[in-house]
């Protein structure tokens, strides 16, 4: 018996630490798989359906290697999750001593100076934020990792974190007269010495794209590089790999400037006056961009006097403040770090506003009391080959939904991998004894204009026979207001609504009500886990093809079009089969989950393409009659 099959047996070391361990075929064989992979410094995807265990699959064998491995995750909850419990269950577990560190953002960490210089402005704050702060200040006298998530009383959504946190662009690096205690250097410092690294995608992605300008190495030569939720590599990278400019960082710029400018530069007014333009500047930019919340092409900016001189005068201005911190900078380190952000800043602005070199996608976005301006890169295949050569590593990636009708060829190319070994491993649990797939007959056509009052219509006996504990999910946030709004008072269970509360405190009361319909968007559809009868129906509106009217979509679409692609069937189509499967993928999360898929979209029948979306399903029983949803629920009762 090799020492991976010792280990997973029903008799091996996970079964001292687990209790009620059941040893699953497709864990070991992917276990072996990765073992391999790491040990002839290889690549793989390694697809694992739910319930496999994937994380101890890749976990075990990168420890055992002996090899310096880091690990990335979709987001810091799953970072979290694997830092503070499944490498400790492993440790208990497994012979060999391995040292492991967990690696965040800069924005996750405490930073003492921008603490104190917030508590020590004259620009004062809300009460609300100043008993914020103080709360903070006391907390920063007791942690020993500086890690804001473990902070109980402000939430990391907080905004008032940004007076005790730092950004790249305004951390004073080695000038900082805290430096000696600086919490993000003591995590980097105990990343060099780790066996076993763990990060997110966005720290990833994030010294990835600082590599080339001489700035990156945040993270050490791996020998292994396991990218765990893989599914999600490339949109962050595609974030990161472009330049976002916007109202937060214009005016946080200014403020911190004015700060420094009550400090230390009070002889020159005219830099306090160039701040306070600037934020008047972008105010007004603001609101020549109107009331409606959306995603643009830039095109609409070119076609609209009003925003272009906004944009312009905002440019201008920039400059000003420029000038006027070049005149301050000589007189301290901080004022000297606001004048090259400010430089810098003017430098993406002008790189938005003049590219013309078609190797990027120029769109903006306005949110309620904000927008920003973005380049996004067309394709970031040959960007991200080129980073895997500079680390020759086995790189292993990892997810429940990386192929399209059992193919990674959308996976692959997308990341420019090329010729990368695929194997996938299906879930160990019963789908035909656990779950009904129902599609019913007579659904309208998604652009029907009564499309959601009659797919709430039909939902509705499914609702009663699950007794609410159910997710109905949305591909638009139009369409979830306007089911709300019919089901309001309707429905004899509690109705949870995304956006009415965080997240978390949503998933909280879903779990605790035990028989609640909670109706959300695209965030709940992947990274939830429910498991047990709170959940025990998923109803999905519509196949969840992205807009065809977001401009970083369109232009994506338009450029294939131009390489004599076909767009919907190399693209759109494959990105909405692994959307689907992840919604999908909420409903059984363990051996004992039953439940109701319900998919409203006739196009899965009737359109020839639907028959790549069956083909991605988990082999659930399927009917188109209500009677055998109401008899699934009866049987869980007689049970």
């Amino acid at each position: 018996m090799t020492e991976l099959e010792s280990f997973f047996s029903a008799n091996g070391a996970l079964s001292t630490v687990i209790p009620g361990y059941q040893p699953r075929p497709a864990q070991l064989e992917m276990a072996e798989a990765i073992a391999d992979a790491i040990e002839k410094t290889q690549h793989l995807i390694a697809e694992a359906g739910t319930g496999t265990g994937k994380t101890f699959a890749y976990l075990v064998p990168a420890i055992v290697s002996g090899k310096k491995a880091i690990i990335s995750t979709g987001t810091k909850n799953l970072q979290d999750q694997l830092f503070n419990k499944d490498l400790p269950v492993i440790r208990k577990a497994i012979k060999m001593p391995f040292i492991a560190a967990l690696l965040k953002g800069r924005s996750n960490y405490l930073c003492t100076y921008r603490l104190q210089n917030a508590l020590t402005s004259t620009l004062g704050f809300s009460k609300e934020d100043a008993v914020s702060l103080a709360k903070i200040n006391s907390w920063s006298k007791r942690t020993q990792s500086g890690d804001i998530s473990e902070m109980p009383d402000v939430t990391e959504a907080n905004p008032v974190w940004y007076q005790a946190t730092s950004t790249l662009d305004n951390c004073l690096g080695q000038d900082c007269p805290d430096y000696a205690d600086c919490f993000l250097v003591k995590a980097r410092k105990k990343v060099q010495e780790a066996d076993i690294l763990v990060i997110n995608h966005h720290l990833l992605c994030a010294d990835w794209s600082l590599r080339d300008n001489g700035f990156g190495e945040l993270l050490p030569d791996a020998e292994v590089v396991i990218i765990d939720e893989a599914h999600q590599l490339a949109d962050t990278a595609s974030n990161f790999l472009g330049i976002t400019i916007g109202t937060k960082q214009l005016n946080d710029l200014a403020q911190d400037a004015q700060i420094e400018y009550h400090k230390d530069a009070t002889d020159i007014p005219a830099l306090r006056t160039a701040c306070e333009d600037l934020e008047h500047e972008i105010k007004d930019l603001r609101l020549a961009f109107g009331i409606e919340l959306k995603r643009g092409e830039w095109q609409e900016i070119e076609n609209n006097p009003k925003i272009l001189g906004g944009l312009n005068a905002v440019k201008e201005q920039l400059q000003r403040l420029v000038d006027q911190l070049k005149l301050a900078s000589v007189k301290t380190k901080a004022l000297e770090s606001c004048f090259k952000r400010a430089e810098e800043l003017a430098q993406k602005l002008n790189l938005i506003l003049d590219d013309r070199s078609g190797k990027w996608i120029r769109w903006y976005e306005t949110h309620r009391k904000t927008f920003t301006l973005s380049l996004t890169p067309l394709d970031i295949a040959a960007e991200f080959r080129g980073f895997m050569q500079q680390h020759q590593a086995a790189w292993i990636f990892t997810s429940a939904t990386l192929s399209v009708a059992n193919r990674f060829d959308y996976f692959a190319d997308n990341l420019g991998l090329g010729h990368v070994a695929g194997r996938s491993w299906g879930s160990p649990f019963d789908y035909a004894g656990q779950s009904l797939f129902y599609h019913p007959k007579g659904l309208p056509q998604p652009n029907d204009p009564n499309f959601i009052p009659t797919i709430v219509d039909f939902a509705f006996p499914v609702l009663q026979a699950s007794k609410g504990r159910a997710f109905f999910l949305f591909t638009s946030h139009r369409a979830l207001r306007e089911a709300a709004e019919l089901l309001e008072n309707k429905l004899g269970y509690p109705l949870l609504i995304q956006g009415s509360r965080p997240k978390a405190l949503l998933l909280e009361q879903f779990k605790e009500a035990g028989n609640a319909v909670l109706l959300g968007t695209s965030s709940f559809w992947e990274g939830v886990d429910v498991r047990g009868e709170a959940l025990s129906c998923v109803i999905i509106d519509k196949l969840p093809f992205a807009s065809p009217g977001d401009p970083v979509l369109k232009a994506r679409l338009d450029a294939m079009t131009q390489q004599g692609k076909n767009p919907f069937f190399e693209y759109q189509l494959p990105t909405a089969v692994i959307a689907l499967r992840q919604g999908i993928g909420r409903l059984i999360r363990d051996v004992t989950d039953r439940g109701v898929l319900m998919v409203c979209d006739p196009r899965l029948l009737k359109r020839s393409y639907g028959q790549l979306f069956l083909d991605s399903v988990p082999p659930m029983r399927r009917t188109r009659d209500i009677v055998d949803v109401q008899a699934f629920f009866q049987q869980e009762i007689k049970q």
